[in-house]
């Protein structure tokens, strides 16, 4: 499915969770964290809405590696003697700027994520916030998987889920768990739906289960798409007001 749809029924789930779960306080933060949780899985994507938005940095990622071996050759031309030792830092140079000219769009973004996720990690450490530094591992390393593989499982959905859980217990927010976990699960749903379908179970299991009823991108999965989306929503919105009792 297409961004926007992931999206859209992240957002349509959180609201069920706000107003159909016992207990949970209705929240928009948490309709909003249902929705982020429904992008995360196509973070493995370098072309994903999330990965677009994470991975803000990109455009000077590239810049960064040049600036890097602007900087070793100024070093090595102004601090060092002519040698074996400065024409290895020469070679050095040379390599970051390669490196640096030829990185494209998405490896740039992965980059980017990379050392979007490291950041969040460190931060997570110094402020003694697990569920934080969990998240940063996520972001960091999910750019450098297959497509549809580690990060659509149910494995994947437990470990963001869990890392909900200890965002809800250090900060006394309830509801984090379920609103990230069924988040998450809403994409994996939506995305069985399509042609490709979703590994569940990968990589025990390498058998995408699928009700082929979308092809993504299409003019008809596109229409298809909205009507789930708008038929979700009307159900959810029966739902919470049969509940409410108006």
């Amino acid at each position: 499915m297409r961004g926007s749809s992931h999206l859209a029924i992240g957002l349509i789930t959180g609201v069920a969770i706000a107003g159909l779960v016992p207990g949970v306080p209705f929240s928009l933060p948490g309709i909003a964290l249902a929705g982020f949780s429904a992008l995360a899985p196509d973070l493995d994507h370098p072309e994903s809405r999330l990965s677009q938005r994470l991975g803000f940095a990109q455009h000077y990622v590239r810049w960064a590696f040049v600036a890097t071996a602007l900087g070793i050759g100024a070093f090595s031309y102004l601090r060092l003697h002519p040698g074996g030792g400065q024409r290895l830092y020469y070679v050095i140079a040379l390599g970051f700027g390669l490196i640096g000219a030829g990185m494209q769009g998405g490896s740039a973004r992965r980059l980017a994520l990379l050392f979007t996720g490291l950041a969040t990690g460190v931060a997570g450490l110094y402020a003694e916030q697990v569920w934080l530094s969990l998240l940063g591992a996520f972001v960091a390393l999910a750019p450098f998987t297959n497509h549809r593989s580690w990060t659509h499982t149910v494995w994947a959905a437990a470990f963001w889920a869990y890392a909900g859980y200890l965002a809800e217990q250090h900060l006394g927010w309830r509801g984090v768990a379920l609103f990230a976990g069924a988040g998450y699960a809403s994409h994996l749903v939506a995305d069985t739906l399509t042609k490709a379908g979703v590994r569940w179970l990968f990589p025990a299991v390498n058998y995408a289960f699928k009700v082929p009823l979308i092809r993504t991108g299409s003019a008809t999965g596109n229409v298809l798409e909205v009507s789930i989306c708008a038929g979700y929503a009307l159900l959810v919105l029966g739902l919470v007001i049969g509940r409410i009792g108006f």
